[in-house]
């Protein structure tokens, strides 16, 4: 295989492309690799989305009320979040391939039982174990891209993996319809246990251990643990996190809390809904193809920044029409760009997250995965506080995301310290 030399150190940190020198093949991915890759990224989306047009005949079903059934989704989440906490730092250990493989097995297993679940608690039960499976895929995906690939050439990755993840949340809904009308929601998970076993099919063909036996190091719960603490702490590291999932928690506010808005408060159908979900999603889609375009000629750093600026603008907007009780079109161009600035920022913030941790991309990518999701997880209830007929809690939460991501980026960007640094120095 041939290998190819440093790129630009200003562009590709020191020790990312060490790694990249020794690591990264000259020839562009593989295409069957990225749509593996961004497959095992939609695990989200998928086992999220693809339920929610069944969720109203779920709770009739399980006799359950709203409130019991929307559990299923937040433990899904919280499973997703916890997955990836376990699953990355478990693949620094053992290689990327054992654990993803056990994570699709146990995915597809969990969806078999949750179509067969007797009772509600049951079902959240099973949901959580459902999206801990899931989240080895997502958690591993990001990490088998930084093994083989560095600086710019990973950012186009992610911005990939991110379009095509941006491609689920269009699908989920159009494929869980769709079963319901032959089927009932148990059909719906009967789907999932199918997309993991052709995933896990997928990743026997397609993805090769990526993580050689002298690159791993052993540990446990304690060198998890230490880690963590150490990229929490990590300056080239815990600012583009924290951005990055401050971000997707404005884009999450809207996820969460967009249906009850613009079916409730603005009187839309529930097709009405679908369409703006769809195009929102193709706003995603678009922003994240462009992204990796341009990432070679500014680097994933810049273009976070200029995407949290975009996601607070747009944020903030959404704050003023939902305090000012305008009519439905202007916030729907808010909610567009919410989306579609999380394009430019998702992506790059993961890139130059992940770019200084040559030596644990598995336990980087949890930590990603854990504050994405754990936020995601922490606001849902918040959007919901003014129940369903009151767009205003979902403004605030969106403004305050926005807020918090673009403080973050501009105040604790490795610039600036390094600046501090020298300066108290």
């Amino acid at each position: 295989m041939r290998f190819r030399s440093c790129g630009d150190p200003a562009r590709e940190p020191l020790a990312a492309c060490a790694i990249s020198c020794a690591t990264v093949p000259r020839e562009a991915p593989p295409r069957h690799l990225i749509l593996t890759l961004g497959a095992l990224s939609s695990f989200g989306p998928l086992s999220a989305d693809m339920y929610l047009p069944g969720l109203p005949s779920l709770t009739r079903s399980l006799h359950a009320s709203a409130a019991a059934a929307n559990l299923t989704l937040t433990a899904s989440v919280l499973g997703l979040a916890l997955g990836q906490l376990l699953a990355g730092p478990v693949s620094d250990q053992l290689g990327r391939r054992r654990p993803l493989l056990a994570g699709l097995s146990g995915f597809a297993a969990a969806s078999v039982l949750c179509a067969i679940a007797p009772s509600i608690g049951v079902l959240v039960v099973l949901r959580f174990i459902q999206g801990m499976s899931g989240g080895a895929g997502i958690v591993i995906a990001r990490a088998i891209i930084r093994d083989l690939y560095g600086g710019t050439t990973a950012a186009r990755m992610f911005s990939t993996l991110m379009m095509i993840t941006g491609v689920a949340p269009i699908l989920a809904p159009l494929i869980g319809g769709g079963v319901l009308a032959v089927s009932s929601w148990r059909g719906i998970f009967l789907v999932l246990a199918a997309i993991g076993l052709c995933l896990i099919g997928l990743a026997l063909r397609a993805v090769p251990e990526t993580l050689p036996a002298s690159a791993r190091h052993a540990g446990g719960v304690q060198a998890t643990v230490v880690a963590l603490r150490r990229l929490a702490r990590d300056r080239t590291f815990a600012p583009y996190c924290a951005a990055f999932a401050f971000s997707f928690g404005a884009m999450f506010a809207y996820i969460s809390g967009g249906s009850f808005v613009i079916e409730n408060v603005y009187g839309a159908s529930p097709q009405v809904f679908s369409v703006v979900f769809a195009v929102n999603a193709l706003g995603f889609v678009a922003i994240s193809h462009y992204s990796g375009r341009i990432v070679g000629r500014f680097g994933p750093a810049r273009l976070l920044r200029w995407g949290v600026l975009a996601v607070c603008a747009a944020s903030l907007a959404a704050l003023i029409v939902t305090v000012a009780k305008t009519s439905i079109w202007p916030l729907l161009i808010t909610l567009f760009c919410v989306v579609s600035a999380n394009g430019l920022a998702l992506p790059n913030g993961v890139a130059a997250a992940m770019a200084g941790q040559p030596e644990a991309l598995g336990s980087a990518s949890a930590l990603i995965g854990l504050t994405q999701f754990g936020l995601g997880a922490a606001l849902a209830p918040l959007v919901g506080l003014g129940g369903s007929a009151d767009a205003l809690p979902m403004g605030i939460v969106m403004a305050a995301c926005g807020v918090v991501a673009l403080s973050v980026n501009l105040t604790l960007s490795p610039r600036r310290l390094r600046r501090s640094d020298r300066h108290r120095a």
